[in-house]
């Protein structure tokens, strides 16, 4: 179990990183972001509004990727096919993913001069995802044994226990938001438990990851500044805990990895910040969009639901396919290092290069009917939902067991449940989610 500490540094704990734009759109409506290119899938409605789909089917058929010259973030590349994505991921020396370029997100890095124009100071979060080699190899490497096969077999056992025993706690005959109840907790408790963070603070690390994984607030100076002030409250928390770890031995939670890690043990408190914010985001907003994206492909796709129902043998390859039927990250983005071509267009250096991982998931040169959920396709493992390469998500499996046991227990329960009340969508670019799905359960 989680360790229980004394005292932390006081944080805030709301408004939430949604409440906060939603509030301040309302009062100031000119600050909403106006896309004009008609490909601009840098546009948050389509998602919210789930409208996206026709829009990258027609930029497919047009080509794997597209130049859009203006858009709230700047130019860029939107990649769009799934063999482009594949290829462009294959080549990290020409296609950066480091910080000093701008990172994974389609957010704009400022110029000196736009900086001192704003009267703003430079804000970096380097994290290992954001960053080419050797430094990216050493910093994985220390994470990544808490992911290795072995270990996450050891994990089974409690990530069950605690499904189980959630799952037995849901309310029968009426209805409940889904998202709050079972996505959260799940995902908030496994890593609770990764961090060995305090247990009765878990829920710091949803706050936190919403107000790290919303680009659109760092569009907007004011939200910007208080998400700023935000992710410093989580550093010095963090910070308490590291000061705590160093203090003990042979600890196998993540923190007390990186302290006794060369390629991590020195890092800086932005550094240190980037990373936390990448393994909070990458094993909360993924596993916990995914989690809420299973229930509603279900009730949508009642057929599928019956296979499930009446086939537990499928339940694998159904976390494959809800996994690339979801796609809980949009986006990645990368920055071309010199002067090429892809696929007879002309990438020059400096551009930004946007892999919708969306798009290449419902590619239809690889996948069939791919607007469909399909419980029994032979290739869902094609997805390239936690990307491709060097960079592929270093969590996939822990992300892969999670899933398989929620849906091992809900059918070892005979539990089957219904969407029965509001559906609310993120309103992003980068997480693809659910921010409500109120349900009710029966039995089949």
């Amino acid at each position: 179990m989680a360790t229980i500490a004394p005292e932390r540094p006081q944080v805030r704990r709301s408004p939430t990183a949604f409440e906060a734009l939603r509030e301040h759109l309302k009062t100031h409506p000119d600050d909403r972001l106006v896309h004009t290119n008609k490909w601009d899938v840098s546009r948050s409605d389509i998602y919210f509004e789930d409208t996206w789909q026709p829009i990258f089917k027609e930029m497919r058929e047009a080509g794997p990727l597209h130049y859009i010259p203006e858009s709230p973030f700047g130019p860029y590349w939107a990649v769009v096919q799934h063999k482009a994505i594949q290829h462009i991921e294959a080549l990290p020396e020409i296609f950066s993913s480091s910080w000093e370029h701008g990172g994974i997100t389609i957010l704009e890095r400022l110029s000196d001069e736009e900086l001192e124009a704003r009267g703003a100071e430079r804000r970096e979060l380097p994290m290992f995802i954001a960053m080419d080699r050797p430094q990216h190899t050493g910093q994985r490497r220390t994470v990544a044994p808490k992911f290795t096969p072995s270990s996450i077999t050891d994990m089974e056992a409690e990530i069950r226990q605690r499904t189980g025993e959630l799952l037995d706690t849901l309310p029968r005959g009426e209805v409940f938001d889904w998202v709050d109840k079972v996505s959260i907790e799940l995902t908030t408790g496994m890593l609770a438990i990764l961090f060995g963070f305090p247990w009765e603070d878990r829920r710091l690390l949803t706050f936190w990851s919403d107000w790290s994984g919303d680009t659109e607030l760092a569009t907007v100076r004011e939200l910007d500044e208080m998400r700023w002030g935000i992710l410093q409250e989580m550093l010095a928390y963090f910070q308490s805990l590291w000061i705590e770890r160093t203090h003990q031995d042979g600890g196998e939670d993540l923190i007390s990895m990186m302290i006794h890690s060369d390629a991590m043990n020195q890092m800086s408190p932005q550094e240190f910040m980037g990373n936390l914010i990448l393994l909070i985001v990458g094993g909360n907003d993924t596993t916990r969009n995914t989690m809420s994206g299973i229930i509603h492909a279900f009730d949508k796709f009642p057929d599928q639901r019956k296979l499930f129902e009446e086939n537990p043998d499928l339940i694998p390859n159904a976390v494959q396919e809800c996994i690339r039927y979801q796609t809980p990250l949009a986006h990645m983005r990368r920055t071309c290092t010199e002067d090429t071509e892809v696929f007879g267009q002309h990438v020059k250096k400096g551009d930004k290069v946007v892999l919708w991982y969306l798009s290449a998931n419902r590619d239809e040169e690889v996948f069939d009917d791919a607007d469909k959920l399909d419980i029994t396709r032979e290739n869902a493992r094609r997805h390239i939902a936690f990307g491709y390469g060097i960079h592929r998500c270093v969590g996939a499996r822990l992300a892969e067991l999670q899933l398989r046991v929620l849906l091992e227990e809900m059918h070892k329960r005979r539990m089957r449940v219904h969407v029965a009340g509001d559906v609310e969508r993120v309103r992003a670019n980068f997480v693809h989610g659910f921010r409500k799905l109120e349900v009710e359960i029966t039995s089949f």
